[in-house]
């Protein structure tokens, strides 16, 4: 049996310009992985053998920094001359090119998610000093479930640039067909290269081609630079305004008219998800862009980072209520409790109103901090029911036990936080009453 160092190999998954990509087997861990094998002759080419070297370097020193839901993980980088290669997390899906095709569409609200969750991987990139500078449907792998995207994560940093001096674009680096203006005409290049690049992919999610098509890189290159990108609503009936807006800006080809910053592309992203009708939006499910953009604004998740709140996006469960929707019930089990993301709820207690709970606030959290630090089940000690329609965000003690210790920690301390305050509350009554 073929072996990679270590890594079992069990067949070859593609092939780009400048490497091999394999399905292999690490016995250590017993998991699938994907090996990328830099091809002998790239590394030995006179003219530009010295800057693919270099290529590997980079991508190998981002082992273990980009560490993100929505990015493919390097797992292992083995630099031994001859044979380069990078191990890195498989993704069993394959990529988002099918879904490029005209036949083959996303609903828009899909493509708008999917770019919304690549646009958060690129951001935490870019804030570690990193810019991808290839991204294109080839480069976003995607989970998949019964025919349907259920994540994506974005792979392939081998033409990325960490903050070091640019490296002088060279044939086989790059896709020119997803390439900014600045980056056909090698000029400095920073996050808005890939704002650009993305925004092309989403044209291409959404109209099933690109918005230049050329027989040849010198065509495609002058079209980049001179025309305009089509409105994708001219290529494909019923796309809103909004959208045909969102590309436009992220594919200015003046740097001051793009997209400055990806949380500003997320923003914009997530607000037209907001708007069902827009999007023609018929089913009720909540999007994980919309899961994600509302535990941010949330205040008891305001000191979570975006990796911790992808991971509460994972293990939480969501609904949404009609009025009078009975959510605890007096002396039933504390082992969840509830965030109210939207509405307000009634806390009674034999008929009598304890108290109403507002948007951002905790229900049942006393009695599931009781059965998590005592470990003895715990009743509640009240009903909560829903005055008027309401979103919660259920968080249980299993799902918490999954998450990363610095997620449980961020946990630890908002709880922490509102028991402060609650005390302070209590102090100042006794203070006024006495």
């Amino acid at each position: 049996m073929e072996r990679i160092g270590k890594y079992i190999v069990e067949r070859m998954l593609g092939e780009g310009a400048t490497s091999l990509v394999y399905l292999a087997r690490d016995p250590f861990t017993n998991r699938n992985v994907a090996v990328k094998v830099v091809k002998p002759e790239v590394l030995a080419d006179p003219e530009h053998g010295h800057i693919f070297k270099r290529l590997f370097v980079i991508e190998a020193s981002l082992a273990g920094r980009l560490t993100h839901p929505h990015i493919a993980a390097i797992l292992d980088a083995v630099n031994d001359g001859a044979n380069p290669y990078l191990v890195v997390e498989f993704v069993a899906g394959g990529t988002l090119e099918p879904y490029c095709r005209p036949d083959h569409l996303l609903s828009p609200e899909r493509a708008v998610e999917v770019i919304f969750k690549c646009s958060r991987a690129l951001e935490f990139a870019h804030r570690i000093g990193v810019t991808h500078r290839d991204i294109k449907p080839a480069n976003v792998l995607i989970e998949d479930s019964s025919g349907e995207i259920r994540d994506i994560k974005i792979t392939d940093f081998g033409a990325a640039l960490t903050g070091s001096k640019d490296i002088t674009a060279v044939s086989g680096i790059g896709s020119p067909a997803y390439m900014s203006p600045q980056q056909v005409k090698e000029h400095p290049l920073d996050h808005r290269t890939d704002i650009y690049s993305l925004g092309v992919v989403l044209f291409q999610l959404l109209t099933g081609r690109l918005p230049f098509e050329a027989t040849n890189n010198f065509s495609m290159i002058y079209q980049i630079v001179n025309d305009d990108i089509p409105a994708p609503s001219s290529l494909r009936r019923g796309l809103p305004p909004r959208l045909d807006e969102i590309v436009a800006r992220a594919t200015a080809k003046d740097l001051d008219d793009r997209y400055q910053e990806w949380s500003e592309f997320s923003f914009d992203l997530a607000d037209l998800y907001r708007d069902r009708e827009a999007l023609q939006m018929t089913n009720s499910e909540i999007a994980d862009s919309e899961k994600f953009t509302t535990l941010r604004e949330l205040s008891f998740f305001k000191d979570f980072s975006d990796v911790e709140l992808w991971e509460v996006v994972r293990m939480s469960e969501w609904g949404k209520h009609p009025s009078g929707t009975v959510l605890v019930r007096e002396n039933e089990p504390g082992d969840y409790f509830y965030v109210l993301a939207s509405g307000q709820a009634k806390v009674v207690k034999r008929g009598k109103l304890l108290n109403v709970i507002e948007s951002g606030e905790c229900i049942g959290d006393m009695a599931f901090l009781t059965h998590s630090l005592k470990g003895i089940e715990t009743a509640r000690t009240a009903d909560v029911i829903t005055l008027g329609p309401a979103t919660t965000i259920q968080l249980s003690q299993a799902g918490l036990s999954v998450t990363s210790e610095a997620c449980r920690h961020r946990f630890d301390r908002a709880f922490l936080h509102i028991l402060v305050e609650r005390l302070t509350l209590a102090n100042n009554r006794m203070t006024q009453s006495a």
